[in-house]
């Protein structure tokens, strides 16, 4: 068998994956050439052939791709703030809307730390790590913590934490840490999706992603209200909340904050699509303690 161009080989897998519906095609048969021939993307012009053996292994990597896999699940690793996270089975996917959710809690790390603070800062529901090691990466004089309690998301959150300063619990976000420590900040994007909305959301996702990571209830809030009390308790005054949820729940949520009598500076936010995507909010206190 003699070797293959790696243009030919784009060409073919482009073909096969648009004909099994996957929707960026020919990007993902480029990001797979990449990772079967172990290249970066910008030196893949410099490939002038590909071996039988490699070819043999790009293909069963298209074969994966074109059954609906999830592409991150098949070269093992997906992008995070410019992080490197393993992922596989059993762990969410980080996405891109996350990055903004995270962006909050990095600033208010930061804002703490210019004034001599040491914040700490714990991410609820961690799944990869994502939020805590962009935290943990992003603001050194943060002390960060993560909890996650399913255990096939903890083979993921262990590998990516484990050469990094973040604490890790594992347990139920709602229970631990049970040593009574505050916190500056709380950060989570649980599981919000709707049960009844399960059909409506795309295949590569509800196959492979675990459920426990997309759904909480029939309305998606089951979680998320009861992270509302938690991150009450686990904030110090003025302590800062930032949580994730679905485009439709942003009415939902603020006004079961505000009920609380709980919270201050309640307010929503829009992803990059212009979709609600967020909820932050201030730990009441008596006084203006966080200005």
């Amino acid at each position: 068998m003699t070797d293959s161009s790696p243009s030919l080989l784009l060409a073919r897998a482009t073909r096969r994956l648009t004909t099994g519906g996957i929707p960026t095609p020919a990007a993902d048969a480029r990001m797979l050439l990449c990772e079967a021939l172990d290249v970066q993307p910008a030196k893949l012009i410099l490939v002038s052939s590909v071996s039988p053996a490699d070819e043999a292994r790009f293909t069963k990597m298209v074969d994966r791709r074109r059954s609906g896999e999830p592409i991150q699940y098949i070269v093992g690793h997906a992008w995070f703030r410019g992080l490197r996270l393993e992922v596989g089975p059993g762990v969410f996917i980080p996405r891109l809307e996350t990055e903004l959710v995270t962006e909050y809690a990095v600033d208010e790390a930061r804002r703490l730390v210019t004034t001599g603070a040491s914040p700490r800062v714990i991410d609820l529901c961690a799944g990869t790590g994502a939020i805590a090691l962009s935290v943990a990466s992003e603001v050194p004089g943060a002390r960060v913590s993560a909890v996650e309690l399913d255990e096939a998301a903890l083979i993921w959150t262990r590998r990516n934490l484990a050469n990094s300063r973040v604490e890790l619990f594992a347990g139920d976000a709602l229970e631990v840490p049970r040593d009574g420590r505050r916190f500056d900040v709380v950060v989570t994007n649980p599981p919000y999706l709707r049960r009844v909305d399960a059909s409506a959301i795309p295949a590569d996702v509800t196959n492979h992603e675990p459920g426990v990571a997309l759904f909480s209830g029939d309305d998606g809030l089951d979680l998320p209200r009861r992270l509302i009390d938690r991150a009450a308790k686990l904030l110090v005054p003025g302590g800062l909340f930032v949580m994730e949820h679905d485009d439709t729940h942003c009415t939902a949520l603020t006004e079961a904050m505000a009920m609380t009598e709980q919270w201050d500076e309640i307010a929503d936010h829009d992803d990059l699509s212009g979709r609600p995507r967020f909820v932050t909010a201030r730990r009441r206190c008596k006084d203006r303690c966080y200005g």
